[in-house]
């Protein structure tokens, strides 16, 4: 039996009563024309490679923050609720991951119980800097885009120092303010319609 709600939610960041640590990060998201640029960059500074997969989010209609199912080529299946402003710039997002060993069973369900809001399907390559995932995306119907994530345990204290790692790699990578989006992969395609 899939249990979607491993603790209870409350207003502002995430905060769990049972089940599984918080999760969060500060994360941004960046329109990229040249990603063979971007790649190369990244190659420079990556403490590791994970390398290339492919995933298709389903995302699925909520009152509040997001929920989506994602199916990966590399890391399985697991859904993923999630709650973070429309913002641009560095911006903290708190989030779970549950595995998910059926997802065509709870895509069915879940597209029953809640309906799908949208589909977004992309080619990503993920590079590592320590905790912080480098993602060049390649989304289809939208185009390029690179992104940083600083994975870190949602303690307070902990995220002045995730936001300057982001700072330092998005000088680093040669992310302009111009660049970055302030939305999801999902509302963009919503826009696109």
């Amino acid at each position: 039996m899939l249990r979607l709600l491993p603790g209870r939610y409350t207003r502002g960041p995430m905060r769990y009563t049972r089940g599984g640590m918080p999760k969060a990060n500060i994360e941004i998201k960046a329109r990229c024309a040249d990603l063979a640029s971007a790649r190369a960059r990244a190659e420079a500074i990556a403490t590791s490679w994970v390398g290339a997969e492919r995933q298709v989010d389903t995302y699925f209609c909520t009152r509040r923050g997001r929920l989506k199912l994602r199916e990966s080529s590399r890391a399985g299946a697991q859904l993923i609720p999630y709650l973070r402003p429309d913002q641009q710039g560095p911006k903290r997002s708190d989030y779970q991951l549950v595995p998910v060993p059926e997802p065509e069973e709870t895509l069915r369900l879940l597209r029953e119980l809640l309906g799908v809001h949208k589909v977004v399907r992309k080619q990503r390559e993920i590079a590592m800097v320590g905790n912080v995932r480098i993602h060049l995306d390649r989304v289809e119907g939208l185009g390029t885009f690179l992104e940083l994530e600083a994975v870190f345990d949602a303690s307070p204290e902990a995220e002045v120092e995730e936001r300057r790692k982001v700072d330092r790699l998005m000088e680093q990578l040669g992310i302009r303010a111009a660049d970055l989006i302030d939305t999801s992969y999902e509302a963009m395609l919503e826009e696109t319609e």
